[in-house]
């Protein structure tokens, strides 16, 4: 029955595939050629005409679709892909990313295959042959490499060449467009040479050797991509001279180091002129250092620390601080580098919390800056704002300011009419060439109402023009200090700035009531480097010699050419600072000669040259000391507190090469670096609380003033720390710092306290590692010694003893608990080698009396009563309680030293020792019901 059911499906199977034979009569059609595009590094393949086969038998399921494409090639790097069998629509992609640079091109061919007359893919039939042809796009990802690491070429002097020589580079990339080189350019500036896009090197103007023996210039080039070579190339000139008169013997580059004093810039230098009738000669020696700081290389110390550094008067105000919480009205303004330089583009404005300076500045004060600033910018130059006091609100008044208006500087002062009543000075002008010529100079206003006088670089200056105006009505309106720009509250419908500053600033302080002396001015201002001149006695004779106040110009003048040549190689260059900026220090030298009665004279080139000073040997500058101890809490409620660090040691190490070593063949022989500890000065350092602050009610930092007396040290308290500033020794700070105390007189909801502490020097430039010191607060709950007992905590480098209260036993003050514990130790086990020995006595003894119960009572005794191992003898009862103390207190040690280590709280050593105090009390009673029997023999388990 079964059988005759499926004959039927048999044969209706076979008639359709009979039929579907029949349907799929056509071959897929492709286009002949395909042309193709695929990127470098990609795997997207553009073809033209798009990948599109069709079929006749369409739309016929399987017989009408297509099914696939293949790639007929060798090991071709593509596959085809379906994207619609009913379209027949095709993608070709990479396999893998192609490389143009290992193949351009790729022909292969393709054929597309229908699904054939069923689902099983029977029948099927494929279309003609097509070529493929794919070209790659290449991308520009080698840069150009020179074919030599150095090029070199001589010269002559005084000539112009077309070509001195020609560099060449390469470039690896497949196409014409990214491996060819299109231009070279020269990278070194101010260099007479050119270089045109062939790589051909020509000098612009004639060389002279006197003026530089050998040029050494970076070379670059870009392929037509603009894509510039890794590694510029280094070309060298070498120049030849000819007799032409100028200094000789001297090097362009002068090396100093960190410390070496005062090194000669031209120890061999002397005059060549070429037997010219020379009859006197004046060089003028010039370090330029323009460029470095705030115009040479001076003191980086904060302002604060540089005033109290030269004896400035206290009390001035830093207008233009670091921003911090505390001082955030500069947080919005551009910073020019670590030096604390502000930068104004005449859009910005900072306003001057009310309270940081005086309302009342009185007829004495003093404003002093850093002040960088060039020509105005725009047609009509307007006014620039420095520092300005101005009505806040409805009216539009300046009750003082100090600006720039057409290059000239301007102090704006205008009394109340209760200060004066009469035609008073208002108005101070300064016109000064160095307020505009863009660099660096150090200004101090000093009023001294109605005398003002300005002081520019050390040199006083007195105003060429004052004009008189007349007081200022009085009024109720609140005055707006700024910097920057000026306010203006009135005339306007919205409040706003104006007058904006173009320039930079730095060191901006006003001091109140106080007027600076030239001494201090000229301290805040001096330049730590500068010429020098070697042995001034041994000068020969007829020379003479002139200093600038900054000594960064001397001019020397003689008649004799050989003198002068002494002199010159006397001259030297001297760096006072420890640690100073690192860079170049441009020197020129310029002569001028006069000849015996002739109308012309030999010419002598300047020389131009530089000083290179190094990087100084970082210091690592290290606090050590202890950072972990415990206290009672009477000592921290007591009048003078805690003492934090008693014992702490400030060292700074540089690491010194000690000499070349060879690494493979001295490995763990011989160390190439040495520490060696060095003695600088500190600007700062602060104690910082971890965690909370403190809270002013209950708790504080405390530190006798009279410690920083003979010290150039001052401090600051907050509830966020201690802050000890001023630049002074190591040794000073350390002792500063150990007078530190803390005091708590509330420390019953307090167990610990967490201090950092971090010095500085130079402002921040080199810092100390953060040293956490950790102190906690042992309380007192009722008389028991065992809540006196101390945290012992154990440093790599010493140990901390262990202070009992005056209450606690005699015997044990001041004793070390590990000594402690040894005792106990030695106590017990004596006891109980006196228990075992007493009791093999009596075993002994009762073997002697019977043999027959020295067998039944040896089982008895061998098992022994655990109450006779608790014997105690009686000569011991008072230092029973003792005992169990010492054993609890070296209990507690123990887990004290856990918690230190895992670094629990204090709160959770207090329910620790509460515990531990619990337990002594159950165990004193049990020993209380049981001393009498322990101090009994129990006489039932003897023989006898």
């Amino acid at each position: 029955m079964l059988r005759l059911r499926w004959e039927p499906a048999l044969l209706l199977l076979g008639v359709g595939s009979l039929l579907a034979a029949k349907v799929n009569k056509h071959k897929p059609w492709i286009e002949t050629s395909y042309h193709g595009v695929i990127t470098e590094n990609n795997d997207t393949v553009i073809l033209d005409p798009p990948l599109v086969a069709l079929d006749k038998d369409a739309p016929v399921p399987f017989a009408g679709e297509i099914c696939a494409f293949k790639i007929h090639g060798q090991e071709m790097p593509f596959e085809a892909v379906v994207l619609n069998k009913t379209s027949g629509e095709g993608r070709l992609r990479a396999k893998s990313p192609i490389d143009c640079e290992l193949q351009k091109e790729y022909t292969f061919i393709i054929q597309a295959y229908d699904c054939g007359a069923g689902p099983s893919g029977t029948n099927w039939k494929k279309s003609h042959k097509a070529v493929v042809h794919i070209q790659v796009k290449d991308v520009n990802e080698f840069a150009p490499t020179f074919k030599e690491t150095l090029y070199k070429a001589t010269v002559t002097e005084g000539k112009i060449y077309d070509s001195i020589l020609q560099v060449e580079a390469m470039d690896e990339d497949c196409s014409p467009q990214y491996s060819q080189i299109c231009n070279y350019e020269i990278v070194t500036t101010d260099v007479p040479f050119a270089i045109d896009r062939n790589g051909n090197i020509r000098n612009t103007e004639k060389l002279n050797y006197d003026k530089q023996h050998e040029y050494e210039i970076m070379v670059t080039a870009f392929d037509c991509g603009q894509k510039r070579a890794t590694e510029d190339v280094l070309v060298r000139v070498d120049v030849k001279p000819v007799c032409k008169p100028g200094w000789q013997d001297w090097n362009k580059r002068i090396e100093y180091k960190p410390g070496s004093g005062s090194i000669p810039l031209f120890p061999s230098i002397h005059l060549e002129t070429c037997d010219g009738p020379v009859s006197s000669i004046q060089t003028t020696i010039e370090l330029q250092t323009n460029y470095i700081g705030k115009g040479c290389d001076r003191e980086t110390y904060s302002e604060k620390s540089l005033q109290k550094l030269c004896g400035a008067s206290s009390g001035a105000i830093d207008l233009l601080p670091t921003p911090s919480a505390a001082t955030n009205w500069t947080a919005g303004l551009l910073i020019d580098n670590n030096d604390m330089i502000f930068k104004f583009d005449g859009k910005q404005g900072a306003k001057i919390p009310d309270g940081i300076v005086p309302k009342n500045l009185t007829d004495q004060f003093t404003i002093t800056m850093w002040m960088k600033h060039g020509p105005s910018p725009g047609l009509r130059a307007e006014k620039e704002t420095i520092l300005c006091n101005s009505d806040k609100t409805e009216m539009n008044r300046h009750h003082y300011a100090l600006y720039v208006h057409n290059c000239r500087l301007v102090f704006l002062l205008r009394k109340d009419f209760d200060q004066a009543d009469t035609f008073r000075p208002a108005e101070f002008h300064w016109k000064l060439d160095q307020i505009c010529d863009k660099e660096w100079h150090y200004y101090v206003v000093n009023v001294e109402f109605p005398v003002v006088t300005l002081y520019m670089d050390g040199t006083t200056y007195e105003p060429y023009l004052v004009t008189n105006d007349w007081p200022i009505h009085p009024s109720h309106i609140a005055m707006q200090l700024t910097v920057g720009a000026c306010w203006q509250g009135g005339e306007v419908a919205k409040p706003r700035f104006a007058q904006y500053f173009h320039g930079s600033l730095a060191s901006l302080t006003i001091r109140p009531g106080k007027i600076e002396s030239q001494k201090v001015i000229s301290c805040l201002q001096a330049c730590k480097e500068g010429l020098d001149i070697n042995s001034l006695e041994s000068l020969g004779q007829g020379i003479k010699y002139h200093f600038n106040p900054s000594q960064s110009v001397l001019v020397m003048e003689g008649d004799d050419i050989e003198n002068i040549n002494q002199a010159l190689q006397k001259v030297s260059y001297i760096n006072s600072r420890q640690f100073p900026t690192a860079g170049v220090r441009r020197l020129k030298v310029s002569s001028k000669v006069q000849c015996f009665g002739e109308d012309v004279c030999i010419n002598i080139p300047d020389i131009d040259a530089y000083v290179m000073v190094f990087q100084a040997n970082e210091p690592k500058i290290t606090i050590s000391g202890m950072d972990h101890f415990a206290r009672p809490a009477t000592q921290f409620e007591s009048e003078r507190g805690v003492t934090l660090l008693p014992d702490i040691r400030i060292v700074s190490t540089v690491t010194k090469v000690e000499h070349s070593v060879d690494f493979k063949e001295n490995d763990g022989v011989h160390k190439p670096v040495v520490l060696e500890e060095m003695v600088h000065n500190l600007d700062f350092c602060d104690i910082l609380v971890i965690g909370v602050e403190l809270d002013p009610r209950q708790e504080c930092l405390d530190l006798d003033h009279k410690e920083l007396q003979g010290k150039h040290l001052d401090a600051t308290n907050s509830t966020a720390g201690y802050s000890i500033y001023g630049v002074d020794t190591m040794r000073n700070y350390e002792l500063v710092l150990r007078q530190v105390r803390y005091r708590n007189w509330h420390t019953f909801n307090i167990f610990d306290r967490k201090f950092r502490i971090k010095c500085s020097e130079l402002n921040g430039r080199y810092t100390s590692n953060d040293f956490n010191l950790e102190v906690n607060i042992l309380h007192n709950s009722n008389s028991n010694f065992m809540e006196h007992v101390n945290h012992m905590v154990i440093q790599p480098q010493f140990l901390q003893s262990i202070h009992y209260p005056e209450e606690s036993i005699n015997s044990i003050h001041g004793s070390v608990v590990s000594s402690v514990a040894t005792i106990v130790i030695i106590i017990c086990v004596s006891i109980l080698v006196f228990i075992i020995a007493l009791g093999i006595y009596r075993i002994r003894t009762s073997h002697q009396h019977s043999s027959t119960e020295n067998e039944g009572s040896k089982e008895n005794e061998m098992d022994w009563d655990d109450s006779a191992l608790t014997i105690t003898v009686n000569p011991m009862e008072k230092y029973e309680e003792p005992r169990h103390v010492e054993e609890e207190s070296e209990e507690e040690v123990e887990e004290e030293e856990e918690d230190t280590t895992s670094d629990e709280s204090g709160e959770s050593e207090e329910e620790e020792e509460e515990e531990e105090e619990e337990e002594i009390g159950n165990e004193g009673d049990k020993q209380n019901a049981t001393r009498q029997e322990q101090l009994e023999w129990d006489d039932s388990t003897l023989p006898y």
